[in-house]
């Protein structure tokens, strides 16, 4: 099933993705690394203190469709 979720990267920058819950955090990064132009490795993903790891899927995570996350640069 596919979901929307909104990263905002508090610069004012939003992006939006269309993912499965069957994706991992690693693919929903080159998702957003294809829109944004970043590296895909250099982007960091967390909810309040929790930064997600690459490996787990987005069900895993519990992230439904129109969860808003957070969106970092190493």
């Amino acid at each position: 099933m596919m979901i929307e979720i909104t990263l905002n990267d508090r610069l004012g920058k939003k992006v939006r993705v269309k993912c499965n819950q069957d994706d991992t955090v690693g693919d929903l990064k080159k998702l957003v690394a294809a829109q944004t132009g970043t590296k895909w490795d250099r982007i960091v993903i967390k909810k309040w203190y929790t930064i997600y790891k690459n490996h787990i899927t987005i069900r895993d995570y519990e992230i439904s469709d129109g969860d808003n996350l957070e969106l970092y640069y190493q």
